[in-house]
């Protein structure tokens, strides 16, 4: 049996973006009771993106925005693999404007961004989007999990317009991903989401 939800509420806490990361309209209550292990997915999904952005600023503060596009590639896919490995959730990041090619959403998470974007231009606080729902794959039961990942200030330096990007960012793209969708986003803009899949044991 498919359950789905996506929740608005007012009281989870607002996630900080990574710079990666089924919608009512806001306000809208989820129908279906949330099981418990939507709380774990949830905690999962906040743990990464914090831990990025302070690596991130890091390297931005010592040798600035253009050098933190390479922390980036190597730190992020590592952070995802550990919380995975810790938690025995599935974990990783995908955006509709991906950068790295394996932040390629599937067709549920397409869905589920494009759902996403559509909750925010109705007004929903993209801080506070997420959806669960239990799925069938290949015969067996599967939870998946995404919460939004909106854009911060910090972001813009790699991920904003043409006129916001950071020194040397322009050309280290090109070096690195010359096939690059992740520009172009203001801030507050939904820049991807925090993805989890877990199958359901008997």
């Amino acid at each position: 049996m498919k359950t789905s939800a996506l929740l608005v509420a007012a009281a989870l806490v607002p996630l900080f973006s990574a710079c990666n990361t089924a919608a009512p309209a806001k306000g809208e209550a989820a129908s279906t009771p949330e099981p418990a292990w939507v709380s774990g997915a949830r905690d999962v999904s906040t743990s990464v993106p914090p831990k990025l952005l302070a690596v991130l600023m890091g390297a931005i503060q010592k040798s600035g925005p253009a050098d933190a596009i390479s922390v980036c590639k190597d730190e992020a896919p590592k952070m995802a693999r550990a919380a995975s490995e810790q938690t025995g959730w599935q974990v990783r990041r995908v955006s509709l404007g991906h950068r790295n090619p394996m932040a390629v959403p599937d067709a549920w998470e397409r869905r589920t961004l494009e759902a996403f974007d559509r909750s925010q231009a109705a007004g929903a606080d993209a801080s506070k989007l997420e959806r669960w729902e239990v799925v069938t794959e290949n015969g067996e039961p599967v939870r998946r999990y995404m919460r939004a990942l909106p854009t911060q200030q910090l972001c813009v330096q790699c991920h904003g317009a043409a006129d916001k990007l950071g020194p040397g960012v322009t050309e280290r793209l090109a070096q690195l991903y010359p096939n690059d969708r992740g520009t172009g986003y203001a801030v507050g803009q939904i820049r991807g989401a925090m993805t989890l899949r877990q199958p359901v044991r008997q």
